[in-house]
């Protein structure tokens, strides 16, 4: 008998409405707020509940490189498992992030608005389509800041989705590595033995 399907395995609807709506207006980028403040404070609360089930990312892949097969669903490299590999990715990822936060820093103060994407931290894409105006230009450059983050860690996603097995994005995903690095600091402060290993599907 199948499983019935509970609201939260239906959150790879809310990905695809993201990456939509940022096409059409920048602005929607904001809500991506949601999927990185999200998973902090669930493992504060305890667990990696939410990559666990409440991802729609990683449900996304599923459903893609899953149902739809567009997965050769081949083990990932051991290289990129290791610590090395996630922690390193994760400091890359916080780096770039860091320089985002800097360019709506200095638009905020007065600086021109960037109206591009930059895709994989390199190709700027213009997206002036996206914004007519109506907001802050500071807000405006973090959305396209933010949908530039979203964009190119999804493409990785889909990447490595189809060369790997289907959430082979999870193992090295930053967001995954920083909810199982609160997890582990939470263990060792009550006396356990740390969090486990984050999966990879």
């Amino acid at each position: 008998m199948t499983e019935k399907k509970k609201w939260y395995d239906f959150l790879w609807v809310f990905s695809l409405f993201y990456l939509t709506m940022g096409f059409f207006n920048i602005l929607f980028a904001w809500l991506g707020l949601i999927c990185f403040f999200t998973p902090l404070l669930i493992s504060i609360g305890g667990g990696k509940g939410y990559c666990n089930r409440l991802c729609g990312r990683g449900q996304l892949f599923s459903l893609l490189g899953g149902r739809f097969g567009l997965s050769r669903k081949k083990d990932i490299p051991r290289w990129m498992k290791s610590r090395a590999f996630r922690y390193g990715f994760l400091l890359f990822f916080l780096t770039m992030f860091s320089v985002m936060l800097w360019n709506t820093w200095l638009v905020f103060r007065g600086a021109d608005l960037r109206q591009a994407v930059t895709l994989l931290w390199t190709f700027r894409l213009p997206w002036h389509w996206a914004y007519g105006g109506g907001a802050a230009p500071w807000v405006a450059q973090f959305a396209f800041g933010f949908y530039s983050v979203m964009l190119t860690s999804t493409i990785l996603g889909l990447v490595t989705m189809v060369l790997f097995k289907p959430r082979s994005w999870c193992v090295y995903c930053p967001m995954g590595t920083m909810t199982q690095l609160v997890c582990q600091l939470k263990e060792r402060a009550s006396g356990g033995e740390g969090a486990s290993q984050g999966f990879g599907g």
